[in-house]
Parts: structure tokens; sequence; C-alpha cells
């Protein structure tokens, strides 16, 4: 299976799909859920999409490079940036897309309501996520090549998702059934996919560099790992943009500092 072919069946097949049923919703009278329509559909995906193409690019390269992973030569086209084929980039735009368009659906079908904030969630979620970051640090530096793939995942994936629940852990609770549905569904799916990508050989995990287990025989752990954390990060994310109290909060974000700005030049005038 060429790598084209896998992105043809896997990624642009249920897209269009899933673009169908969402248009066929809305001539119905189907409409996202008020709470989650602050921000437009497409610029909420095209923003992933950007942001996935510059944040992954560097680190996908660094991973071919030092062989954590490798694509067989006569599955791509050969038109290759850097040490990724183009494929590869396809990828990048694919996924924010198929995210995307999921959670359109959900968004139709779905109904929220008000619940208590659960403020606390926005300081211990980090903290954990931050000590699981450090601890992937540390297997970088003391060089355990068993971890390699792992600790590279982690360590470039968990910062975004620090900021992330920094900023709105309380609200992707509030909305955590969309949250819920959009990131179990995808990566079940997406890991799948991979092992049968894998498994007919479109591109190849180095063993040493990885913790050598494997899910139904095939998939490696490091794998699900990437797909959890790339749906997780794309799903916090559009929610976020969506959900009125984001904009709601930096909004008060922006008076604050506007009103320390303020004070501050009085401060200077004054002095």
């Amino acid at each position: 299976m060429t790598y084209f072919g896998f992105l043809l069946r896997f990624l642009v097949v249920p897209i269009l799909i899933l673009i169908g049923i969402t248009l066929w919703n809305k001539r119905r009278g189907r409409e996202r859920a008020a709470a989650l329509s602050a921000t437009s559909i497409g610029l909420a995906i095209g923003l992933h999409v950007l942001i996935a193409l510059l944040y992954t690019t560097p680190w996908d390269n660094y991973l071919v490079a030092t062989g954590v992973w490798w694509y067989d030569p006569s599955l791509v086209t050969g038109v290759v940036l850097g040490w990724v084929p183009i494929e590869e980039y396809t990828f990048f735009i694919l996924q924010p897309i198929l995210v995307g368009v999921w959670l359109v659906l959900l968004s139709q079908t779905l109904s929220f309501r008000d619940e208590p904030w659960r403020a606390a969630l926005r300081w211990w979620l980090p903290a954990l996520a931050a000590i699981l970051w450090l601890g992937s640090i540390v297997v970088l530096l003391t060089g355990k090549q068993a971890g390699t793939y792992m600790a590279l995942l982690l360590a470039w994936a968990l910062p975004p998702v620090i900021v992330q629940l920094a900023f709105g852990a309380d609200i992707l609770w509030r909305y955590r059934r969309i949250v819920f549905l959009s990131i179990v569904p995808v990566t079940l799916y997406l890991v799948v996919s991979d092992a049968l990508a894998i498994h007919a050989g479109t591109w190849t995990i180095d063993p040493a560099q990885s913790f050598n287990i494997f899910l139904g025989g095939v998939l490696p752990i490091e794998e699900f790992a990437f797909f959890l954390m790339t749906n997780v990060l794309l799903t916090f994310g559009i929610v976020l943009l969506w959900a009125e109290e984001s904009h709601e909060r930096l909004a008060t974000y922006r008076e604050r500092l506007q009103s320390r700005l303020a004070k501050g030049e009085r401060v200077i005038q004054e002095g």
C-alpha cells in the first residue's frame, strides 16, 4: 500500500463522507451548538493545519533523520522536503481536517448544559503534564535508547497541552462529552489504520529506539501514543477556539493587561 493510497483510503474518503453528513445536517436545520460557535469552522481548522505544519515539521524531520522511523522508498512518490516525503506533510494537513469535521458532526448532535466551574483543574492537570514532560527530558538526557521515540513524542507534544490545560482545563471539562467522543473514536480509528500501514510495510518504526511493546501484535505502543497525543492537541485546540467561555476569558485577560499598562503609564508620568 503506497503512502498516498493510505491517505486516500483512511483520511480523504472519511473526510468527504463526514463533510457530506454535516452539510446534510445543516440543510435539515442542525447547526453547531450555540456555545461552540464563537469561531468559524474554517478558521479553527485552518489555524490548526498551519500549526500542525509549523510545529510538527522540525520534529518529524528529526525522527526520520535519526532513524526513529523510516518509509519504504518504493511506496512514496520520491518527493522529499528535508528528510520527510511529501505524503507526510499531506498527513499533517489531513488529520486536523478529519478531527475538525468530526467535531462539527458531534457539535450538531450533542447538547450541553451549564455546570459549576472546576477551576482547580487549571492548576493540577498542567502540573501533572509538566511532571511527565520533565520525565521525558530526563530519559532523553540519560540516553536510554529504548525510550527514545516515546520521550521525543512527549517532549514535543506536552508543552502545548500544558498551555491548553492551564488556559482552559475547566472549559474542556465542561465540554467533556464532545472532547471524549472526539479523542477516543478518532484515535482508535487512526491506530487501526496505522497498524494496517505498518503491516503493509508503508513505514517502519526502529525497534532499537522503541519499547517493542506491540498492540495487537503489530502496532508499537509509541504509535498509539502519537495518535492519542495529536488528537488531544487538535481536539483541545478546536474546542477551546469554538467555546464562548474561551473568548470571554481572553477578553478578561485583555482588560486586565490594559488596566495594568494604564497604571504603569500613570506611574511613569507621575514619576
